[in-house]
């Protein structure tokens, strides 16, 4: 699964085997390894490609389908976690925008910078 995941990711985001080795600090080689199954990443490479491509490590290696990583706090037909109002949750909405905005432009940054 994890090979399927990462290549698709990888070109979905038109970046080359070279292109994302780059930006997480491994060899080209080592990217067509991880996309053949004859490499596994070690867990600092692991939580470099999800940062890379905002999905969740368990994604990545195919424990869950949503890329996300938004973990849904329902339990045996519970009602979840509850905000108290409408406000409150148009406010946590807008920080988590915002915060991947954030995320998003700094992960532009770091590849700008190793060009």
């Amino acid at each position: 699964m994890f090979p399927h995941r990462l290549k698709s990711l990888r070109k979905n985001s038109e970046l080359t085997q070279e292109g994302l080795g780059k930006l997480i600090d491994v060899s080209k080689v080592s990217i067509s390894g991880y996309e053949n199954g004859n490499r596994s990443p070690d867990t600092e490479t692991l939580k470099k490609l999800a940062d890379t491509f905002n999905v969740s490590i368990d994604f990545l290696l195919g424990r869950t389908d949503n890329p996300d990583g938004v973990v849904n706090i329902h339990f045996d037909g519970g009602k979840g976690l509850h905000v108290e109002d409408e406000d409150e949750e148009a406010y946590l909405r807008e920080q988590l925008a915002q915060y991947r905005k954030m995320k998003e432009r700094m992960r532009k940054r770091l590849e700008e910078d190793r060009k």
